[in-house]
């Protein structure tokens, strides 16, 4: 009989997720039941990542996991942002009696650990960080090496220049990022979707779409499935 206990694993769509996912199957100890997304419901988008929502159900079809959704209006308070995951996490152990574990992919911002850790802690649960204090520059480079397939649908332009948005996530990437912006984006400088690799029973036939600017700072460049009218 499998000793191993249930975990959720938030999911935004993109790299880190992904390779807490990847970490999470490889561990004997933990069974990754489902997924948890954030979805701004007025846009249908992944929340930041911009992800579509259509999109979103392809990528937890191939990865052959349930999908719940943690649906925010916009814009939402932090107390909505509460309320809603909350309920998120009932309708889990609903679904999965005893589930008492979420993993997410954060890699070493600890105000942002303890502030999970805090809010999991009030609601019963606890929180698992597969990939805590990991060598970001080892762990973008290992992500491509591996065969995973990623691109970047939002940039902080603050951080890092809107030209990036786009962009396939590969060495070449790497190799042009500013010294100041970490190899995972892990300070918001952008964000990913995952497209292909090995955790995917098939790869997602997306097409790049249109590219803009939203609140004067976050450059977003819209991926669809082909097949999908744009928007």
């Amino acid at each position: 009989m499998s000793t191993s206990r249930p975990i959720l694993l938030a999911w935004s769509g993109g790299k880190d997720c992904l390779m807490a996912l990847e970490r999470l199957r490889a561990d004997p100890a933990w069974r990754v039941v489902g997924l948890l997304t954030t979805v701004t419901g007025a846009f249908d988008r992944v929340a930041m990542h911009g992800i579509r929502r259509g999109v979103l159900h392809a990528q937890a079809a191939a990865l052959d996991l349930p999908l719940l959704e943690s649906v925010l209006d916009w814009p939402a308070s932090n107390a909505s942002y509460t309320q809603a995951f909350a309920a998120s996490l009932e309708q889990a152990r609903a679904a999965w009696p005893g589930l008492a574990h979420i993993a997410f992919g954060d890699l070493f911002l600890a105000d942002v650990r303890a502030w999970r850790v805090a809010l999991l802690g009030d609601l019963g649960w606890q929180g698992e960080f597969p990939l805590w204090g990991a060598d970001t520059a080892t762990l973008a480079r290992s992500f491509i090496a591996a065969g995973h397939q990623a691109v970047l649908t939002c940039v902080d332009t603050t951080q890092l220049d809107a030209s990036f948005s786009g962009r396939v996530f590969d060495v070449d990437l790497l190799a042009a990022l500013p010294a100041a912006v970490d190899p995972c984006g892990e300070h918001g400088e952008f964000h990913t979707l995952c497209h292909a690799g090995p955790l995917f029973a098939q790869a997602l036939p997306i097409q790049r779409g249109a590219s803009l600017l939203r609140e004067e700072r976050f450059q977003y460049t819209d991926f669809l499935l082909d097949g999908d009218p744009a928007a």
